[in-house]
């Protein structure tokens, strides 16, 4: 089994594959006379397809322990999928870049407090991963018809440490 090592997410290196929601180094400006701080646009939400729409979840993950043996990616061909902690555990996000016959081998990354993502229209990701505790997230992803998941298991799996 192939062992992966896991990096820490940044803005420059998760680019292939969506984008860092952060609060560091976004743009911002204040609203609401002052009293709060709005950090713009953070992420590309997409959705296509028939009577396809934005959609807001939330979602309660068990946290996984390390190392985890990856065995299968997805993906989602008709919408992005963000997945925003709403407390300061880290989580696990595992993406693979497309090739001619399938998912490439896995990269992972771990997150600081206060890091999300949003993971690209068909880019191949693994499931939610939360560490170390419960953790709670706003999932915004797409609602329409149609097949919006596609699994890729792989003939051997990864070991990420």
């Amino acid at each position: 089994m192939k062992t992966i090592e896991i990096k820490p997410l940044t803005r420059e290196a998760f680019a292939p594959f969506g984008q860092v929601i952060e609060q560091d180094g976004a743009h911002n400006f204040p609203i609401n006379a002052g009293k709060c701080t709005r950090y713009h646009d953070l992420a590309n939400i997409e959705t296509t397809g028939e009577k396809a729409r934005p959609m807001i979840s939330l979602l309660r993950g068990e946290p996984y322990p390390l190392p985890l043996e990856l065995k299968m990616v997805e993906r989602h061909p008709l919408g992005s999928q963000a997945f925003i902690p709403l407390g300061e555990s880290p989580f696990l996000v595992v993406v693979a870049e497309e090739t001619e016959n399938g998912p490439a081998e896995p990269i992972a990354f771990r997150t600081a407090p206060g890091q999300g993502v949003n993971i690209g229209r068909n880019v191949w990701h693994g499931i939610l991963t939360p560490l170390e505790t419960v953790s709670d997230f706003a999932v915004v992803d797409r609602a329409g018809e149609g097949v919006n998941l596609e699994e890729h298991f792989y003939e051997e799996s990864f070991l990420i440490r």
